[in-house]
């Protein structure tokens, strides 16, 4: 198996709060618990998850988001000269029962982008802690950089605060960067950017709604992947950095479809990452041909079991649909996942915590047939 990131049973990061944590945060937010309580019922499920984790087999694990509410915009909106907006942004997601709406506050660009805070360290120092001595790889999940701009686009940027756009790019660049830096610093070695922009300008539907909008939509993908290379550009020796693209994960529906087609030559080769995660779990996703543009050196995690539901996959399919990935790009080169996250929002999605650490557990063994322990 493999001893660096990403791991070749991996997931992706969140996983369902239990509810027990549920029932806590709605007390804080009423009033009814402060936030020492509260966070001692976090520290809590987390142990709780971490155990779980480790008893799966993984090789690495998270704190399941559990201290977020979703798992970007806590992080989007602590960036300085972030805030929320009045306008609300509806999302319509898609499931076989039909479609559900997401509301959320837009967010506005009204000073310059700045790091204020190392976003997240409290919770991965906490992380960090509670592994050391367990031979797991702490790992951190945190929006990239694109999601600032593709939640809102132009609209979104004061013209007054950057009159030149390029000025926006720039400084943003440069609080990613710097949020890097620090989590180097705390000894942060597993760093994932999840993106679903760069899954979403796949789908011609989510590039008309660009184009309408007045972005580049034939090209946005270059500038998203330009601005991630900016911010990764003077990571910490030592650390590793994958990126997560899905087509949306809310309440075990989605938003976008489409294969990788579109974006697969100049993400692949130009996004100075150690690997992809990627989206597989159904036709939704396309097909691997695009997996051919991926060059030596870099992994695809496949996300070929879903976290939308509670069935689980037979081992007979993961491996044949490895052995068919493996036609564009050398098996060496693949390790296996859940599709997203479990709880890429306090709702969670459609599945038991039982089912949940079954999938986990299953990745596991499937790695371990196919590439030994």
């Amino acid at each position: 198996m493999r001893q660096t990131p990403p791991f070749r049973a991996d997931h992706v990061g969140s996983l369902l709060r239990p509810p027990e944590l549920l029932a806590a945060r709605a007390d804080a937010a009423a009033g009814r618990i402060d936030r020492a309580r509260l966070r001692e019922i976090e520290d809590a499920a987390i142990r709780e998850a971490i155990a779980l984790q480790r008893e799966a087999g993984l090789q690495s694990a998270t704190d399941g988001e559990f201290r977020r509410t979703s798992w970007h915009m806590d992080f989007i909106y602590s960036l300085g000269g972030i805030s929320p907006a009045e306008e609300q942004i509806k999302v319509t997601f898609h499931n076989a029962e039909g479609d559900i709406e997401f509301t959320t506050a837009a967010l506005q660009v009204h000073d310059k982008v700045r790091l204020e805070e190392t976003i997240f360290a409290d919770a991965f120092t906490f992380l960090r802690d509670e592994l050391a001595g367990t031979g797991m790889t702490p790992k951190l999940t945190i929006p990239s950089p694109n999601m600032v701009h593709y939640r809102g686009g132009p609209a979104a940027i004061d013209p007054k605060v950057y009159p030149d756009i390029e000025e926006f790019w720039a400084d943003l660049s440069a609080a990613y960067a710097e949020q890097v830096r620090r989590l180097g610093e705390l000894g942060c070695r597993y760093l994932q950017f999840d993106d679903t922009s760069l899954a979403y300008l796949n789908d011609p539907a989510q590039r008309r709604m660009i184009a309408e909008r007045g972005d580049d939509a034939e090209h946005l993908h270059l500038r998203y992947i330009k601005q991630l290379n900016e911010a990764l550009a003077a990571r910490p020796e030592g650390m590793a950095v994958t990126t997560h693209m899905c087509r949306g994960n809310f309440r075990s529906s989605w938003t976008a479809e489409g294969g990788y087609d579109f974006v697969a030559e100049a993400l692949f080769n130009e996004l100075n990452v150690d690997g992809f995660f990627l989206e597989y779990d159904d036709e939704r996703s396309g097909g691997f041909e695009p997996l051919r543009f991926v060059p030596k050196g870099k992994c695809v995690v496949l996300g070929l079991v879903t976290t939308k539901r509670g069935e689980l996959e037979s081992k007979d399919h993961l491996k044949r649909r490895i052995e068919e990935a493996s036609r564009y790009v050398p098996i060496e080169q693949i390790c296996l996942s859940p599709q997203c996250g479990f709880s890429s929002t306090v709702e969670g999605n459609a599945l038991t915590r039982e089912e949940q650490f079954a999938k986990l557990r299953l990745i596991v063994e499937v790695a371990e047939e196919v590439w030994g322990s």
